[in-house]
Order: structure tokens, then sequence, then C-alpha cells
């Protein structure tokens, strides 16, 4: 999984690109908790145009940085989801909480 950012005001679009599973959950998840460090980050984009696998790991790192961002009032965003990705979050009800772009 290769994680790219940039910051835009209080956004911060992050790329993803590979496989977002058990084996590469815990590195995302850490990579995003550094970044909501700083509490002016008011909104995380995924970008998700080249993840081309998600497991339930995945869903679970989203709906973490879902909940941090929600806490200060934030919100999470995902943009360029997959159809098989798209009905993961779809099954899971996620989208009832985070915005597609």
């Amino acid at each position: 999984m290769e994680i790219t950012a940039v910051r835009r005001g209080a956004r911060v679009i992050v790329r993803l690109s590979g496989e977002l599973d058990h084996h590469s959950a815990s590195n995302v998840r850490n990579t995003l908790d550094l970044m909501l460090r700083d509490l002016t980050v008011r909104e995380m984009q995924l970008d998700m145009t080249q993840v081309i696998f998600m497991d339930s790991a995945g869903l679970g790192v989203v709906l973490g940085r879902y909940k941090t961002l929600a806490a200060r009032g934030g919100k999470m965003i995902v943009s360029g989801v997959r159809s098989s990705i798209d009905r993961i979050f779809r099954m899971s009800g996620l989208y009832a909480l985070i915005e597609r772009a």
C-alpha cells in the first residue's frame, strides 16, 4: 500500500494505492492517525482510485478515522471508489456516515 497526502486548508487529501487489507491496515491506520494529530485537520478525503482490494480491516481503518474526525466536528470523504469496494461500503452502511465525492 502506497500513501501520499496533500494538505488543502483544513482538508487532507490522501491517495491510497494497492490493497487495503489486514496486511496493510496497521500501517495505513498509523499514517492517517499521524496526519490527524494536527487538530486543524477537519476533513480527510481518501482518494481510493488506485485501491484494488479492501477487506473488513480496511473498513475498520476508514470507520476509525471517521470517528476521530466526527469527534472534532469534521468529516470523512471518499472518492474514486471501485464498484467492488463500493459494494462493501453500501452493505456496511458506511455511506450513512461518510461523504462521497
